[in-house]
């Protein structure tokens, strides 16, 4: 076990902290865990039980987590641990992500110490190191050693987040993270209550302090029929990416049931072109369907002439009109990350 960071001792007499990681912000009796089930608190002292316990470890294409304006075409290390700060219905990652739940508190993984990782990440010619498949801030302690190695080593680190850190764990991460992809599960509190066991108001903030303290942020929206998909709802989620900065790209995408909402249907392609199209109407940008190989909506279009400038196809490039980031049609510089 690995001694946490972000809490506090609450009392002497009985033991009970607060954990201060995410906005559930869990008060724990000792011998307890948080919602995320993998810190516990001992007499007072409050531990990770996943500190490089990693059990997913692969090289994917950044364009997977999806993250299109951060270095297209390259290769992302991703790792993650077992847990989870959220309860998602329709999570696809559930197997990891609820272990501990589903297998009566138990914390699989093999050992990596964090220069590990950045070694396997350079070894297998990856520009970045992705935290990713769960929640990553649930895994902080270890991620945070990572970043800073990955740096010296010249990688970007990239979140795939659900936006549910606290302000004080953003801010301390902010410099050395470079990209996050944060989910935005629908724009009503209702949905988050019910559906994910969360509340929508602090992703919201997160995204907006991600996006002040210079990471890279591009924002998913897994569009389930009938939960989230109505116009208004887009257009409320369009207006509020609008509204931090128009640049910001927003990945609408495609539910497929699994874990326990196998009730539903797979998103129709329509409502994903409807959704799009509600997007580009509102004033983004760079709007793109995702779960949805060769139907067009995965391409780049220069905002400014608005020519196809990257071509898509699932996680593949097909082609690449930019130059240094720039449109080389006309020159326009597009948003994101794209030197390394």
């Amino acid at each position: 076990m690995h001694e946490a960071e972000y809490y506090t001792r609450l009392s002497d007499t009985d033991s009970k902290v607060q954990c201060n990681l995410c906005n559930h912000r869990c008060t724990i009796k000792s011998g307890r865990r948080g919602i995320c089930q993998v810190r516990e608190n001992h007499d007072g002292t409050l531990y990770s039980l996943v500190y490089g316990k990693i059990v997913s470890e692969n090289t994917d294409p950044i364009e997977k987590k999806p993250l299109f304006h951060c270095l297209p075409g390259s290769s992302s290390y991703s790792i993650a641990t077992v847990g989870c700060n959220f309860r998602c219905q329709h999570c696809q990652n559930y197997d990891i992500s609820q272990y501990p739940s589903l297998h009566s508190g138990e914390i699989p993984g093999m050992l990596r110490t964090p220069q590990d990782v950045v070694d396997s990440a350079v070894a297998r010619g990856c520009k970045s190191i992705s935290y990713t498949y769960i929640e990553p801030t649930i895994f902080i302690e270890f991620a945070h050693e990572t970043m800073v190695l990955a740096h010296e080593a010249g990688l970007k680190n990239v979140f795939v987040s659900n936006g549910y850190t606290t302000p004080e764990v953003t801010e301390a991460i902010a410099p050395y993270l470079d990209a996050n992809n944060i989910d935005l599960k629908a724009f009503t509190e209702k949905f988050y209550h019910d559906i994910c066991g969360a509340k929508l108001a602090p992703v919201l903030d997160t995204i907006s302090l991600m996006k002040k303290h210079g990471v890279w942020v591009e924002v998913t929206t897994l569009l389930i029929p009938d939960l989230n998909d109505s116009d208004d709802e887009l257009a409320d989620i369009a207006s509020f990416i609008l509204n931090i900065d128009p640049d910001m790209p927003w990945h609408v995408t495609r539910f497929h049931p699994t874990f326990k909402m196998t009730d539903r249907n797979p998103t129709p392609v329509s409502t994903l072109r409807k959704a799009r199209e509600i997007g580009l109407k509102v004033g983004l940008n760079y709007v793109y369907e995702g779960n949805v190989p060769g139907e067009g909506g995965e391409n780049t279009f220069c905002p400014s002439c608005g020519k196809t400038v990257i071509q898509r196809f699932g996680f593949s490039i097909r082609a690449n009109f930019t130059k240094n980031g720039s449109c080389e049609f006309c020159g326009k510089r597009l948003a994101g990350i794209f030197n390394h």
